[in-house]
């Protein structure tokens, strides 16, 4: 019987009876590279869901794209108009105006439910039970459906001394106030709405950040002598950087894309007052059957929420570094 020989190992390399072990190696001494079924694995799971985005987001964007430089016609075949589409959109009064009402949307309601958002973390940070409870009850509005919310405000605030909040109102000697029905408030109404709604969802986002934040550098601001607003300003604040970038950025879409919340409660009115872009497109395709002209509008906006998104984003790094 042939003896085995015991082979030293080279230093850092395992060992056994016959020697050192060595894994499989590229030729060029590498390690190996894995199994194409290993690699395929990832991507079969992921497949169902990249099918669904694929099918419903990507394609139907793409045929947008396609379809606004047609006068869509159906049953008589599309007919070829290239930029005219873009030209009427650039000239519309109309829309000049619902982007105005859009642009005024997205500054008041972002901004309002950031501030709101913000201010509710800083209240109801911390791992107490209560603390969690408390987060809980205000984090309930973002789950409710955004058609509920809007028919839920609209009963709240019906035009009339009938009106849960005119009810109150008339307890302390004011008068009814007409919100949705009126052109002056139809659009404060609906920014009214928005931050009740969306300042929750903000709030989860910064109470994650505020607890990513080390405690160590409280502490030596507290030795310091440093008062809490010093600690917001120069602790708090420029550590959130990067998270209230993500929220803005959250936000910004949102309220470039604002619909529910506008159709449900004022349907864009009263008189266009609360009209925002994307109702406009809805109006274009659904009530003047205008495909073509709704589908450059969505274009125009696709590009619009891009750029502004890239801007935000690299404000974001450049200010990381």
């Amino acid at each position: 019987m042939t003896a085995r020989l015991y082979r030293p190992a080279q230093p850092g390399t395992p060992a056994t009876a016959d020697g050192p072990l060595s894994g499989r190696r590229r030729p060029g001494g590498g390690p190996a590279a894995k199994p194409f079924w290993r690699r395929l694995g990832p991507w079969l799971y992921l497949a169902p869901l990249l099918a669904f985005i694929g099918v419903f987001k990507v394609w139907p964007t793409i045929w947008g794209v396609y379809l606004s430089f047609f006068h869509v016609r159906p049953y008589l075949g599309n007919q070829y108009v290239g930029s005219a589409n873009y030209s009427k959109l650039f000239s519309d009064p109309d829309l000049r105006t619902a982007v105005v009402h859009t642009l005024i949307d997205a500054v008041f309601a972002v901004s309002g439910s950031i501030f709101v958002g913000f201010w509710l973390a800083v209240l109801l940070q911390g791992p107490a039970r209560h603390v969690r409870i408390l987060r809980t009850a205000v984090f309930l509005p973002t789950v409710i459906a955004m058609v509920a919310a809007a028919e839920l405000w609209t009963t709240l605030l019906y035009p009339s001394q009938y009106g849960s909040v005119n009810t109150l109102l008339g307890k302390v000697g004011l008068g009814p106030e007409p919100f949705f029905s009126s052109p002056h408030s139809a659009l404060a109404s609906v920014i009214l709405m928005q931050i009740w709604k969306n300042a929750p969802y903000d709030m989860v986002i910064f109470v994650a950040g505020l607890a990513s934040i080390d405690r160590e550098m409280y502490e030596a601001c507290h030795i310091d002598g440093a008062n809490w607003w010093q600690r917001l300003r120069f602790v708090t604040l420029p550590a959130l950087r990067p998270i209230t970038t993500i929220v803005l950025v959250l936000g910004v879409i949102r309220g470039l894309r604002v619909f529910t919340d506008i159709w449900v409660s004022t349907n864009g009115g009263p008189a266009g007052s609360s009209e925002s872009v994307v109702t406009y497109l809805y109006r274009q395709f659904s009530e003047n059957n205008d495909t073509g002209y709704a589908a450059a509008i969505g274009t125009v906006l696709l590009v619009v929420t891009m750029v502004l998104t890239c801007l935000m984003l690299l404000w974001r790094r450049r200010g990381d570094t």
